[in-house]
């Protein structure tokens, strides 16, 4: 177990500022997305040609999708351990708090998930849960669950016992179906009511079936909170600018293991007669498939690692940390800014609200979550000058603690 001392605030600006950069990825991504949170009838989105729309998919392909939700998972991890640890310092227990605080979570994440069935804060609810336990085990056993999670533990386990068909859901969830084209409708045209409706019904069984399934996306999820978790053991912040030098040459490891994933990757899609991209991403039937995807997941971790150990690199630099600087009161706001990203993007793309969906190109709705996160990094840094907490985060808080907290500064 950690015998590390309390983390005070001024230790991890650069943990604040590294949520910030990771929210910041997410919003991207969920904007190219359309936030449609699954896959899309044929012919509905915009093209894909042209110069800046082959650069704009480059970019979420190859840099964000799948590593900034890594990010934010992982420094969920640390959050819980940071938590659970500086009770610890002080007498206390915390798991029970924990969980209720969890619950309250879920609670924050059904409502949102009835907005954007692609939601995580009800998937970060569930899975912390799971890692209360975890959080006594020792480092070894840690590494042992992590490597397995990483390398596709539960993937391979869901294909020798059930195979490649859904778990929960009667339809096939490819571009082609008529659910999907129904529940694009739905969006492109149909009311809020309409919209929570079947994000609460039918949304919560798509998710459960993309999380537990094959793709394995809980799994993974689980993984990094694990890996978050020991980062703060091994104080893994506080102590990186002292090992700077031993962490550059690690950096250039994760580059080349990041581009030997995305052979193993290819050749594993070649052997299937498939590739990553086929039939909207589903379809997948054979080992060469499950093992394909686990490299994707692979090079996923590998570019995660080289996007967290270059943004601490960059950070330990005067210079870079002042321009870094700037999304760390937006990773102190990230539950409301999360929410609020959600909101305004709904709200410009579906139905219910200016109903822009499937109407710009990916390179627009790219610039429009740049504006989203420009605005809300200017928002962030005025609130924190006036106030303790972002609105979200001081309602969390108060409920976890059943205590109204100090909002506004000089109180």
């Amino acid at each position: 177990m950690s015998t590390l001392t309390p983390i005070s605030a001024n230790r991890i600006q650069s943990v604040d500022a590294l949520r910030g950069f990771a929210l910041a990825g997410i919003v991207l991504v969920h904007m190219v997305e359309n936030y449609i949170g699954g896959p899309t009838p044929e012919g509905v989105m915009p093209s894909g040609d042209g110069v800046l729309n082959g650069a704009t998919f480059f970019i979420i392909e190859f840099f964000l999708r799948g590593k900034f939700f890594a990010l934010f998972s992982f420094l969920f991890g640390l959050s819980f351990f940071i938590q659970l640890n500086n009770a610890e310092q002080r007498g206390q227990n915390l798991s029970g708090r924990f969980f209720w605080r969890l619950l309250l979570l879920l609670g924050i994440g059904y409502v949102h998930h009835l907005f954007y069935r692609g939601d995580i804060l009800t998937i970060y609810a569930v899975i912390g849960m799971v890692l209360i336990p975890f959080y006594r085990m020792s480092n070894r056993w840690l590494w042992v669950l992590f490597s397995a999670l990483m390398l596709g533990a539960g993937r391979f386990l869901i294909f020798g016992t059930v195979g490649t068909g859904n778990l929960f859901i009667p339809f096939e969830m490819g571009p082609q179906s008529p659910e999907i084209a129904a529940y694009f409708e739905t969006l492109r045209s149909g009311t809020l009511w309409e919209v929570w409706q079947t994000n609460a019904t039918q949304g919560h069984i798509m998710k459960a079936d993309f999380q537990l399934g094959v793709f394995g996306r809980a799994y993974l999820t689980l993984g990094f909170f694990i890996l978050g978790l020991l980062a703060g053991r091994y104080g893994f912040f506080q102590n990186f600018q002292e090992k700077r030098k031993l962490w550059r040459k690690r950096l250039f490891w994760c580059m080349g293991l990041f581009l030997l994933s995305g052979l193993a990757t290819g050749l594993f899609f070649s052997i299937a007669n498939s590739s990553p991209g086929e039939g909207g991403g589903f379809g997948f039937s054979n080992i060469w498939h499950m093992l394909g995807l686990t490299g994707m997941d692979m090079a996923n971790f590998w570019m995660f690692s080289i996007l967290v150990i270059g943004f601490l690199l960059l950070f330990g630099q005067a210079n870079w940390r002042q321009r870094l600087m700037v999304f760390a009161p937006y990773g102190r706001m990230a539950l409301t800014n999360y929410l609020l990203q959600t909101l305004i993007g709904t709200f410009l793309l579906f139905g219910w609200g200016l109903g822009y969906i499937g109407q710009w190109p990916a390179y627009q709705t790219f610039f429009i979550g740049l504006l989203i996160i420009v605005v809300q990094v200017i928002a962030s840094k005025w609130w924190l000058t006036h106030f303790r907490f972002g609105p979200v985060e001081w309602l969390w808080r108060s409920l976890t603690y059943f205590k109204w907290y100090d909002f506004k500064k000089g109180n």
